[in-house]
């Protein structure tokens, strides 16, 4: 080989071929043309807000998760947000969550005028401890909102059983988690609320979008209110009846999902046995690879578990690697693969440590999983080109820096 020429091993970073000439993102959503179709139709109908076609989709949406009732909200924040107030958090009352997760998670106790309280995570899946949960209930406790981190459901058999032993309200945070199954069991039929994320980069998408499943009729009622203003009927229902005549009940917010984006989730639902069975396949071949690469470490699935696969977060094992994360993320950028990092901790963010005075160090096992973390490309619409190459970028990164 001449000075001058490049190993085909060589890092991108350091002059070499990409594994990809394309980028590969993390995420991203699966439009066909029936989706697109269905959206056409109601563009040419009477109801482009508030009609039909939104409790058509939360009906579909309930008998999906094995839910009594389901709401649907404008995005998964707004729908965490009306679950905290539904759940009658209020200034002085306290809800604990994880510090692994996304800010919304928090931030819709603070909504509230609440205090989220943080609890560390387990170290395999970095779900909400439970053990770590009994630690922190204190008299003003009102509400625990365990995370399915990754699309894996949280410990909700103890995580529930603490909350009934303490009268609180478990919200479960299934952004995640769409499909999942726990003992058995549906995520959506378990929590007090359970919320979902139709984000484009989630199992089926409305463009944005949210929804909460619930078995309490009074529970949904308040939700409905809530995103309406706090009015108690809609447009659609005074026309029908022929009134017009309405009441604002309570201080809500303009949360409505219209029927544009409903009749797309419709159309998405149809097609999420085969976006799960998709995912499932791809983490599968992903697991089976990264368990011979020194310094790579796959995600775990415990026995009771059968997750959804929102993201596929390995860890690095730093101890055998000449590199730190974020030498690797970049590396593996260069290379064409799109890595994210999947979650920086709520409490390191600059509001929560301003406010109320984290310095980090508080929870060590969400934020060493936090330093070890690197999410790769998880999609249903990957090839399995996609996938072999996400694999060989690892395999060729993670070899350059053992």
């Amino acid at each position: 080989m001449s000075a001058t020429s490049v190993s085909p091993r060589t890092l991108a970073i350091n002059g070499g071929s990409p594994v990809r000439a394309k980028f590969l993102p993390y995420g991203r959503q699966s439009v066909d043309e029936a989706d697109i179709q269905a959206v056409a139709d109601v563009l040419r109908s009477d109801w482009l807000t508030t009609g039909p076609k939104v409790a058509e989709f939360e009906e579909a949406f309930a008998a999906r998760v094995g839910a009594k009732h389901a709401v649907s909200f404008s995005s998964g924040t707004a729908a965490l947000h009306a679950a905290a107030f539904a759940a009658g958090l209020k200034s002085g009352d306290e809800a604990i969550t994880t510090p692994m997760t996304f800010a919304a998670t928090a931030n819709c106790v603070l909504y509230q005028g609440a205090t989220p309280v943080f609890a560390d995570v387990s170290r395999d899946t970095l779900n909400l401890d439970p053990v770590e949960v009994a630690k922190k209930i204190s008299t003003k406790t009102r509400a625990v909102l365990p995370v399915d981190y990754a699309g894996h459901p949280a410990e909700l058999t103890p995580i529930r059983e603490i909350a009934r032993q303490h009268g609180l309200i478990v919200i479960e945070d299934a952004c995640h988690a769409l499909g999942a199954e726990y003992d058995g069991r549906r995520v959506g039929s378990i929590a007090d609320m359970t919320v979902f994320s139709f984000h484009p980069v989630k199992h089926i998408t409305t463009g944005e979008g949210g929804m909460v499943a619930i078995n309490d009729a009074q529970f949904a009622e308040t939700l409905r209110r809530f995103r309406h203003h706090g009015i108690s009927s809609d447009a659609r229902q005074r026309q029908s009846a022929g009134q017009w005549h309405y009441e604002m009940v309570l201080l809500g917010f303009n949360y409505r999902l219209p029927d544009i984006v409903c009749t797309l989730g419709i159309e998405q639902l149809k097609k999420l046995d085969a976006n799960l069975a998709r995912r499932r396949e791809i983490a599968a071949r992903y697991t089976a690879a990264f368990r011979g690469i020194p310094g790579v470490i796959p995600p775990t699935v415990r026995p009771e578990a059968n997750p959804a696969w929102h993201l596929y977060p390995i860890r690095l094992d730093l101890e055998k690697l000449t590199a730190d994360r974020a030498q690797i993320f970049d590396a593996l950028r260069a290379e064409n693969i799109g890595v994210n990092v999947h979650y920086i901790p709520v409490h390191l963010h600059p509001y929560y440590r301003e406010r109320f005075g984290y310095i980090g160090g508080e929870f060590p096992v969400a934020e060493d999983g936090y330093a070890r973390l690197i999410s790769l490309p998880m999609f249903h619409g990957m090839s399995d080109q996609d996938a072999e190459d996400v694999i060989e970028a690892v395999r060729k990164v993670a070899g350059s820096y053992s």
